[in-house]
């Protein structure tokens, strides 16, 4: 019997003696959670890149009917701002024979420089996302009998439109952009600024996005009440104001960099 006491004592005071380890070395177990955790985030980021590379299939088609502001004359001969409705049709082809864009002249029309702005700003928005745009087919209609567009200040709203179709992200209905795509990936200065924010509040548009840098024939304005202004002055910052999605996810490299630097 005292045996049995002798070895139990001996086989407790090796497992207190291992609890007493534990305790004099939490270091260890710190170490072991934050390499644990740092596993589960990298696994995770370097998952959600392969995941999104192609959000949209080939020969999928994709609709979407966007606000586009812009300006004309009233009966009276004064300028006045407008709201018109664009469907866009989005195909991802399985070929990669360069970018099509297609304009219907019929219910309403888009004039030769209107038509130039939306290819180009379609090219640069996907250029600035890195996606190839060699398999896209984009159709466009303009829902307003007899009108015809003009100017270029649709084309970073139709632009951005077309990326976001491309990526699978949605559109919420509430906003707006007015203004261009510049080479250089930048939102570009457009007039009638104030008159597009007034059609567009009482269209119940509660969120327009501007250039940055604004039309100095405009000069001061007055946000109607509960509107939203935003400037924007990239596309990538644009495109966060309009879908509320990053153009380009973190790396991993990146996630652990602000980490490390917690």
């Amino acid at each position: 019997m005292v045996a049995n006491q002798e070895k139990s004592s001996t086989i407790f005071r090796c497992w207190d003696f291992r609890v007493q380890n534990t305790v004099l070395h939490p270091h260890w177990l710190r170490r072991i959670f934050i390499l644990s955790f740092l596993t589960v985030i990298l696994s995770w980021c370097l998952a959600a890149p392969i995941a999104a590379a192609e959000p949209v299939p080939p020969n999928s088609v994709q609709r979407v009917t966007v606000p586009i502001l812009g300006t004309t004359l009233n009966k009276h001969w004064e300028q006045i701002g407008v709201v018109a409705e664009v469907t866009i049709q989005f195909e991802h082809r399985r070929d990669h024979d360069g970018l099509r864009v297609q304009f219907h002249t019929s219910p309403g029309r888009f004039s030769p420089g209107a038509q130039r702005a939306v290819q180009q700003a379609i090219d640069q928005v996907a250029k600035v996302s890195h996606l190839d745009p060699n398999s896209w087919t984009v159709t466009l209609t303009l829902l307003h009998q007899g009108l015809t567009m003009y100017g270029e200040s649709l084309s970073g709203m139709i632009g951005l439109s077309v990326l976001a179709l491309a990526k699978g992200d949605p559109l919420p209905h509430d906003r707006v952009l007015t203004g261009t795509i510049t080479p250089t990936g930048q939102i570009g200065v457009v007039g009638g600024v104030p008159l597009k924010i007034q059609a567009a509040f009482e269209m119940n548009l509660r969120h327009v996005l501007i250039p940055e840098e604004i039309d100095v024939a405009d000069g001061d304005w007055r946000t109607p009440f509960l509107m939203q202004v935003s400037p924007v002055g990239t596309i990538k910052k644009a495109y966060r104001a309009l879908t509320d999605r990053s153009l380009e996810a973190d790396s991993a490299s990146q996630v652990i960099s602000n980490l490390a630097a917690k």
